[in-house]
C-alpha cells in the first residue's frame, strides 16, 4: 500500500477497471488538461466515474472517491479540438485529498495491492462464475466466443474478476460498486450474484421472443388463411367489400380505447354483425351503433391549463364590465387549478339579451385552453333529445350530449346549455328532468344515454348553463347550479363597448377601414340614448351596422370610393332616421294621480308609469294594462291601506261608497305582473285622492301590506339602471334591500340619490308634493269600535263613525 499524488480526470458514463483497456473522447478542457500533464511528466492518471454525467465541471462531491490509476498509451488530437486518448487501468485507489489547481485537478490517493493468494474456495468461486458467464454468453449473443476463452485463459482471480466485470452489460452504478469492493472474494460473491440475476433476465427476454415468434407465425397463417377466404368470395361471386369493411372495423375496435364494459358491448354487436347480410336493416342498426361508440371520445382529453394571470386577461378582452361575474369565474378557475379536478358546482349565467352570457363562455374555453361546444336548449321538450332514443326505434340516434362530445372528439370541453330556462314539456317527457343527472357532478360520471345503453363519464365536462329567466329554471335544476347573475349595462359601458369593441368590428364586416366612419362621442351617445332601449347590446350593434351600410350606399352613388365620414350626434337623423326612444323617461312636471315605477323584464329593467283617476261611483276598483293576478292583488292591498288611512288623510270615512277609483298601467299589451308596484300605486291613489300631485323625478319600488310596511323586492340592479337610464335622480326603495346595494356599481350609486323605507307613510312623505312644513298624513281621533253580529253569528269589531 503506498500513497502517491496524480492528476485526476472524471469520467461519463464508463467505469474503468484494472486490466482493462479503453478508448477515451475527452473534450472538457480541464480533462485535456490533465491527460496532457500525465503525458508530459510520464506519470499516470487517477481515473474516477462522476455521480451525475449531466454536470460539466465536476466538483469533490459529483465524483465517486474511488477509481483507478491508470497509463495514457496513445493521445490523439481531432480536428473538432477534442483528444481521443487510450488508457489502461493499473491499479484501484481512493482519494484522500482533493488538490484545486488552475488548469484541472489533483489527487493524493491510496493504493490498493492486488496481491491474493487464492484458496481451495477461492478457485471453487471462479470456476463457478466462469461457467455462469459461459451460459450467459449463450444466451446473450453480445458477448462473443473469443472474450470466454480469454477469461478462461487468467489465472489470478482478481485480474479475473475485473476482467470479466468489464465486460458484463452492467448499469454504471453496479460496476462501481463492483470497483468498490477491495476484497477479492467478496468481489467475486458479487459479480456471481449479478451473473445469475442477468442470466434469469436473459432467459426471461428469450422466452419473450419465443413468444412474439409464435405470434408471428400465427398472423402469417391467419394472413393466408384470409387470402383464401378472399379469393373463395371473389369466385362465388360474393362483393369483397363488405368484407373489407368489417376487417377495417374490426382493426378499429382493437385500436379504440375504452372502458371494459364498452369494450365487451362492441365486440357482442360486432359478432352478430359478422354474421348478417351487408345489406340488411338490422345490419345498419348494429353498424351504426358500432360506429357512434367508436367515435365517442372516452380517453381523448384535450390539454388544459389553466394560468389565472392569463385567464384575467382573456376575460378583460373579450368583455367590457362585468366585473363581479369574471371575480367569481376567476376564483371557481383558481380552485379548479389548484385541485386539478374539481367535482365542482355547474355555472348558471343568468342575465337579460345581450349582455354576453355565450361569448362569456367562449372566454372561459380560450383562458383554459379547452374546446368549446354550445347546444341550445331552446324549444327542447322531449327527454329523448337529450338521453337519447332507444335502440328498437327505428332512426334511433344518441342524444344531444353525446352527438355534441362526438363532434368535440374530446371528453373535457366547456359546454355551454345555452337558453336552459327556454325547455318545456309535454306527453314525451320532461327535458329538464333529465339533465338533472348531467348537471349533477355526483351523478355525472355515470351518464346513462339510452342509445348507447351504457354508462358515459361526463365529470370531466366544465358545463356552463345560460338564462335570463331564473324562476323559469325548475328549483331541482336550479339547486344544482352555482346562479353568476350578469346585469345590464351602463350608459358609459356601452359606450364603451360600441366605441373599443362594435364599431371596429362593423367597420371591418362592412369593408370599411379604421378611419372611414368617425362617431364623435356625441353620436355613439344618440345611438345608444334615442334608438336603443335594453339592458345588452344586440340593438346597438345593428343600429351601428345600419349606419355602415347607408354609408356604403352613399359612397357608391357617389362613386367617391376613399370619402371619410364624420358623424355626431346631429348627423345620427340622417342616417337611422327619426328617435325611437325619449331620452328622460322622467315626466315634465308634477302630475296628479302618476306616479313612476321601477319594474324587472327579462330584458333589463325599466320604469312603470301608474296612472289613478277618479269618477263618481259606487266604491269599484277598476284595473286595467293586462295586469297579472299578483298585481291586481297588489292594487286591492294599497286600496285597503288608504282605506285605513283615510282618517290621517282627511278623507271622509266612506270616501270609496261614492267613487270609483281606476288603476291604469299604460302600454295595455304587454302582460305586467309582480308585487312591486305595491307602493307606486298606494301612492298614485292617494295623489288622486287628495289631489296632491306626486314629484315628477322621484321613482320607487316595493311591495306592500295591508299595514302599510314596505317588503323587500328583487332585480334591484336593472330597476336601478331603468331609473338611471330614465334620467330619474331620486329613488325609493325598502329598508331590506339595504345590503343588495353592495351589488351595484359604485357610479351607478353616484348618479342616484337613493333613500330606504320601512312604511308607505314614509313614502307619502316624500313622494307628494306640498308646502314646506305641511305634512301628508295628519293625527286623527281614536276610532271608536263597536260590536256587531256577523252573518256567521260570531261577534267582530268595526269602526264607528
Amino acid at each position: 500500500m503506498s500513497q502517491s499524488i496524480y492528476p485526476m480526470m472524471p469520467l461519463r458514463d464508463i467505469v474503468l477497471f484494472p486490466h482493462m483497456v479503453a478508448p477515451l473522447v475527452v473534450g472538457r478542457q480541464k480533462s485535456i488538461k490533465a491527460l496532457e500533464n500525465a503525458m508530459a511528466n510520464g506519470t499516470e492518471i487517477f481515473l474516477t466515474t462522476q455521480r451525475d454525467s449531466t454536470v460539466d465541471d465536476p466538483g469533490e462531491k459529483n465524483v465517486y472517491d474511488l477509481g483507478t490509476i491508470a497509463s495514457v498509451l496513445q493521445l490523439l488530437r481531432l480536428p473538432d479540438g477534442t483528444i481521443k486518448a487510450l488508457v489502461e487501468g493499473k491499479r484501484r485507489a481512493r482519494v484522500n485529498k482533493f488538490i484545486v489547481k488552475k488548469d484541472f485537478m489533483m489527487v493524493d490517493v491510496e493504493e490498493f495491492s492486488q496481491d491474493f493468494e487464492p484458496t481451495s474456495e477461492t478457485v471453487a468461486y471462479i470456476r463457478e462464475v466462469l461457467n455462469s458467464f459461459k451460459k450467459y454468453a449463450r444466451l446473450n449473443k453480445k458477448i462473443s466466443s473469443e472474450v470466454v476463452k480469454s477469461l478462461s485463459r487468467i489465472d489470478n482471480p482478481a485480474k479475473f474478476v475485473d476482467v470479466l466485470a468489464s465486460h458484463m452489460p452492467l448499469k454504471m452504478e453496479e460496476k462501481q460498486k463492483i470497483l468498490s469492493v477491495l476484497s477479492v472474494e467478496k468481489r467475486l460473491y458479487l459479480v456471481l450474484d449479478l451473473i445469475h440475476k442477468e442470466d434469469e433476465i436473459a432467459s426471461l427476454e428469450e422466452k419473450i421472443r419465443g413468444r412474439v415468434k409464435k405470434k408471428m407465425e400465427k398472423t402469417q397463417k391467419d394472413y393466408y388463411l384470409s387470402e383464401q377466404m378472399r379469393v373463395i368470395r371473389k369466385e362465388m361471386g360474393t362483393s369483397d367489400d363488405a368484407a373489407s369493411e368489417i376487417d377495417e372495423l374490426e382493426k378499429q375496435i382493437e385500436k379504440k380505447k375504452m372502458p371494459k364494459t364498452a369494450k365487451n358491448k362492441v365486440v357482442q354487436e360486432f359478432k352478430k354483425l359478422k354474421m348478417m347480410q351487408p345489406m340488411s336493416a338490422e345490419a345498419t342498426v348494429v353498424r351504426n351503433y358500432i360506429d357512434t361508440i367508436l367515435s365517442l371520445p372516452w380517453y381523448e382529453k384535450s390539454k388544459s391549463r389553466i394560468d389565472i394571470n392569463e385567464a384575467e386577461d382573456v376575460l378583460e378582452a373579450d368583455h367590457f364590465g362585468l366585473a363581479e361575474p369574471k371575480e367569481r369565474i376567476l376564483e371557481y378557475l383558481a380552485v379548479q387549478a389548484q385541485v386539478k379536478k374539481l367535482k365542482g358546482p355547474i355555472l348558471c349565467l343568468v342575465g337579460p339579451p345581450g349582455v354576453g352570457k355565450t361569448s362569456l363562455s367562449k372566454s372561459v374555453a380560450r383562458a383554459m385552453g379547452r374546446k368549446f361546444v354550445r347546444l341550445s336548449l331552446g324549444g327542447v321538450r322531449d327527454e329523448a333529445e337529450i338521453r337519447g332514443h332507444r335502440r328498437t326505434y327505428i332512426g334511433a340516434m344518441p342524444g344531444k350530449i353525446v352527438q355534441s362530445l362526438q363532434k368535440a372528439k374530446v371528453n373535457n370541453p366547456v359546454f355551454c346549455l345555452d337558453e336552459i330556462d327556454k325547455m318545456s314539456m309535454d306527453f314525451r317527457g320532461d327535458p329538464s328532468s333529465a339533465l338533472l343527472e348531467v348537471l349533477d357532478p355526483e351523478q355525472n360520471y355515470s351518464f346513462n344515454d339510452h342509445y348507447l345503453d351504457m354508462d358515459y363519464d361526463l365529470s370531466d365536462v366544465f358545463f356552463i348553463t345560460t338564462a335570463n329567466n331564473l324562476p323559469a329554471i325548475p328549483p331541482p335544476l336550479r339547486d344544482r347550479m352555482e346562479v353568476i347573475k350578469l346585469n345590464g349595462y351602463t350608459e358609459e359601458d356601452k359606450f364603451q363597448i360600441a366605441k373599443g369593441f362594435l364599431i371596429p368590428k362593423q367597420l371591418e364586416a362592412n369593408g370599411f377601414g379604421n378611419k372611414d366612419i368617425t362617431l364623435n362621442e356625441g353620436a355613439i351617445l344618440e345611438i345608444v340614448r334615442r334608438y336603443t332601449r335594453e339592458a345588452g347590446v344586440r340593438n346597438l350593434e345593428r343600429n351601428i351596422a345600419g349606419i355602415c351600410r347607408k354609408v356604403a350606399r352613399d359612397r357608391l352613388k357617389k362613386k367617391k370610393a376613399n370619402k371619410k365620414y364624420r358623424l355626431s350626434a346631429g348627423s345620427i337623423a340622417k342616417y337611422l332616421g327619426a328617435p325611437k326612444f325619449r331620452f328622460g323617461l322622467a315626466e315634465e312636471r308634477d302630475e296628479v294621480g302618476l306616479t313612476t315605477g321601477l319594474a324587472w323584464t327579462e330584458v333589463g329593467g325599466e320604469l312603470l308609469q301608474i296612472e289613478t283617476v277618479l269618477m263618481p261611483g259606487s266604491g269599484k276598483l277598476i284595473i286595467t294594462g293586462k295586469l297579472g293576478d299578483v298585481m291586481q292583488e297588489s292594487a286591492q292591498a294599497a286600496l285597503s291601506y288608504v282605506r285605513t288611512r283615510a282618517a290621517q288623510l282627511g278623507l271622509a270615512s266612506d270616501f270609496y261608497q261614492k267613487l270609483d277609483v281606476h288603476v291604469h298601467v299604460p302600454e295595455g299589451a304587454i302582460p305586467k305582473d309582480g308585487p312591486s308596484a305595491g307602493i307606486t300605486m298606494a301612492t298614485s291613489m292617494v295623489s288622486a285622492l287628495l289631489q296632491i300631485p306626486v314629484r315628477k323625478d322621484i321613482a320607487m319600488t316595493g311591495e306592500i301590506t295591508l299595514r302599510g310596511c314596505v317588503l323587500p323586492i328583487g332585480g334591484l340592479t336593472e330597476k336601478l339602471l331603468a331609473a338611471r337610464r330614465g334620467n330619474i335622480k331620486h329613488v325609493l326603495i325598502p329598508k331590506k334591500n339595504e345590503r343588495d346595494l353592495e351589488k351595484i356599481a359604485p357610479k351607478v350609486l353616484k348618479s342616484l340619490e337613493i333613500e330606504l323605507v320601512e312604511h308607505v307613510d314614509e313614502v307619502l312623505e316624500k313622494a307628494l308634493v306640498r308646502p314646506d312644513g305641511e305634512a301628508v298624513l295628519k293625527k286623527a281621533e281614536p276610532v271608536d269600535v263597536f260590536w256587531i253580529k256577523a252573518a256567521n253569528h260570531e261577534e267582530m269589531a268595526v269602526p264607528a263613525h
